[in-house]
C-alpha cells in the first residue's frame, strides 16, 4: 500500500510533514509513505529544504494521493505541463487535498458537483473554480476528501488510514501523537470529524 504526498515548491510544512509522520505510524511491510515532487528538491514557504522521494509519475500510481498546500499553489495550477502530469483517478485510488491543495483537485475536475473544504486564504480561489466551500475541517465523498486548516492534516491522515487499513489503526496512530492528558478528547474530536465519511454518509 503506497501513499504519496504531493509537495510543491513553497509547500506548507504542517500539511505535508504532519501527514507524513502520522501515516508513517502504520508499521506494515507493505505500507509505504512518500513525499512526491516535480523536482528532486523543494523548499517550503519558511525555507525548509527537503528531498523528494518519488516523482509525479510514481505518485500518480500510488494507492492514495494527498495534495499538500503551499504559497505557490496558484502557480502550480497555472502550469499546464505540470498539471498534465497529475493523472489522478478516484476510481482506483484515494485522493485527498489539504487547504490550497483543494484548488489542484478542483482544476483537475475532480470536485465537479462536490462541496469541499479549504483554508480561509484559499477559499475565494476554490470558489472561483466553481466549488462550494464548507465551513468545516473535513469533507469526503466516495474516494475524495478535502480538509481546511493546517492542523486538519491530522484528520486527513486519519481518514486515509481508516479507509486503507481500518479505524482501529487510525485511532492508534492519532493516540500516539495526541497531547498527554488530552488523548481522549483529541480522539473524540478526530472521530467526530472523519466518522461520517467512513459510513457512506457523505452528502453535502
Amino acid at each position: 500500500m503506497h501513499i504519496a504526498i504531493l509537495t510543491f515548491e513553497g509547500f506548507n510544512e504542517l500539511d505535508s510533514l504532519i501527514a507524513f509522520a502520522i501515516l508513517s505510524r502504520i508499521r506494515r511491510p507493505d505500507w509505504r509513505v512518500s513525499i512526491a515532487s516535480p523536482a528532486a528538491r523543494v523548499t517550503s514557504m519558511n525555507g525548509l529544504v527537503i528531498d523528494s522521494q518519488i516523482d509525479l509519475q510514481q505518485a500518480c500510481a500510488a494507492d492514495a494521493v494527498i495534495v499538500g498546500s503551499g504559497m505557490r499553489t496558484r502557480e502550480v495550477v497555472a502550469d499546464a505541463a505540470l498539471m498534465a502530469q497529475l493523472r489522478l483517478d478516484p476510481a482506483r485510488q484515494l485522493l485527498a487535498a489539504q487547504c490550497s491543495g483543494t484548488l489542484v483537485l478542483a482544476r483537475l475536475g475532480l470536485l465537479d458537483g462536490v462541496a469541499a473544504c479549504t483554508d480561509l486564504t484559499s477559499k475565494p480561489w476554490v470558489e472561483a473554480a466553481g466549488v462550494a466551500v464548507l465551513d468545516q475541517p473535513l469533507f469526503a465523498r466516495g474516494n475524495v476528501a478535502t480538509a481546511g486548516g493546517c492542523l486538519a492534516s491530522i484528520y486527513l491522515a486519519a481518514w486515509v488510514i481508516a479507509r486503507l487499513v481500518g479505524l482501529d489503526e487510525a485511532r492508534q496512530a492519532l493516540h500516539y501523537v495526541a497531547p498527554v492528558g488530552e488523548k481522549a478528547q483529541y480522539l473524540a474530536a478526530a472521530m467526530a470529524a472523519i466518522g461520517p465519511y467512513l459510513q457512506g454518509r457523505t452528502e453535502a
